[in-house]
């Protein structure tokens, strides 16, 4: 087969599965590590967009967007959880409302 050709098969393939990776990123709790894929396959078929024009170029895009607003929206999820498990330092499960018993 022509190297060209089974370049851009393999360029089309990418690009597709950093579409259904980054739709992947979207899902609530296990979305991140699926974000985080997408973005790094978008940056290696970007790379071979460079020399050989890509059919499935919205694609990519749209998956990398996918990604990224689930990078983002996830990951302050994320920190919201662990800032908010962090700063309970009284150990009640109270947040410091309520009496509890004291």
């Amino acid at each position: 087969m022509n190297p060209a050709a089974e370049a851009k098969i393999k360029m089309l393939n990418s690009s597709m599965r950093c579409f259904v990776f980054g739709m992947l990123g979207l899902i609530p709790l296990i979305g991140l590590p699926f974000a985080f894929a997408a973005l790094w396959i978008s940056g290696c078929v970007r790379a071979k967009e460079k020399q050989l024009w890509n059919a499935a170029r919205p694609y990519r895009i749209w998956g990398t967007a996918c990604a990224a607003g689930g990078t983002i929206f996830w990951g302050f999820i994320l920190m919201l959880i662990i800032y908010s498990a962090a700063s309970n330092s009284n150990g009640s499960g109270n947040y410091g409302y309520g009496g509890g018993g004291d």
